[in-house]
């Protein structure tokens, strides 16, 4: 005889807490966290907020407000500043002249680098020494830079102009000025991304150059289709490290030349500076900081679509 089916009874539910699910609510899981080495980064994190996190909310404060050095008589005017910047005509010109000086740098450094990079892989002898050559004035300081050049940008006496036997006027007039600043930030910091080129020239597999010349490819054709594509991610990065920091470019024009003649260089760094330290209006030097960090972070985010759209083409 067949026993009766009976059915089974329900299992008991338990009522769930928030935070039950991962054994705690959030300082339980704070708790966690500390356990597993967050007192380690724990100074950084402290180090990040007080330096990097403080100043830019402080700033955006400021921005909002006519305040000058001191901090008295501070009064809120919310965007009046950034309306003054959109029309200072001496603001979009220091601007231009920071545009100017980032679109003439930046390809010069990549070609540079790059044909550098080449130089000391392919050379046989006294690797050492070109590469020590290269990227050894990219560890001078800003000021001794801003020396050498301004000796050898001499118009009576410098080494250039006697060279060439020919008085080219380098600091004097805003073309020759500006292709100057280029010149000696070239010189200055084309070692990192030749550094950057160096490694990834060196990280090419060998075979691939072999396989290239068994099938008849010459240098050119072997640099065009194999070197070119496989260092294609570096060139990206140093375009956009290049951008960057072309963008806040300030020290070595100001040292040189102090963004003359005629504020024909100016970079708007030095235009900020001179707002807030020179002419104390902090919240006006502000309301253009921000102006520029808009510009830095709308070149940022293009690198990251680039990236991304070009990372779904190879899928």
């Amino acid at each position: 005889m067949t026993p009766p089916v009976t059915a089974a009874a329900p299992a008991p539910t338990r009522s769930r807490r928030p935070g039950a699910a991962d054994g705690g609510g959030p300082r339980a899981r704070l708790g966690r966290v500390f356990q597993h080495g967050g007192w380690f980064v724990a100074p950084f994190l402290l180090v990040y907020a007080l330096f990097l996190v403080w100043p830019l909310v402080s700033g955006l404060w400021y921005s909002l407000n006519e305040t000058n050095l001191a901090g008295i008589n501070t009064e809120f005017i919310g965007l009046g500043n950034y309306r003054e910047a959109f029309g200072d005509g001496e603001m979009w010109d220091a601007l231009g002249n920071t545009l100017r000086f980032t679109a003439m740098i930046t390809p010069l450094i990549v070609v540079t680098a790059f044909g550098l990079a080449l130089l000391a892989h392919n050379i046989k002898r006294g690797k050492w020494f070109w590469r020590l050559a290269f990227f050894a004035p990219f560890l001078l300081p800003s000021a001794v830079l801003a020396e050498l050049w301004r000796w050898l940008y001499e118009p009576d006496f410098g080494l250039l102009n006697n060279t060439l036997n020919h008085r080219v006027p380098w600091l004097l007039e805003g073309d020759w000025a500006m292709f100057s600043m280029v010149l000696a930030t070239l010189w200055w910091t084309v070692g990192f991304s030749f550094l950057l080129y160096l490694a990834a020239l060196q990280s090419i597999p060998n075979h691939l150059y072999e396989a290239a010349a068994l099938d008849g490819a010459g240098p050119l054709k072997r640099m065009w289709h194999i070197t070119v594509p496989m260092v294609r991610t570096i060139t990206g990065l140093i375009l956009v490290l290049q951008i960057l920091a072309s963008l806040q470019v300030f020290d070595q024009i100001f040292l040189i030349n102090e963004g003359g003649p005629n504020n024909e260089t100016r970079p708007v760094v030095q235009y900020i500076i001179q707002q807030g330290f020179t002419g104390y209006r902090i919240g006006y030097a502000s309301a253009i900081s921000y102006i520029v960090f808009l510009l830095i972070v709308v070149v940022t985010l293009a690198r990251l679509w680039l990236v991304r759209n070009r990372e779904e083409n190879i899928r």
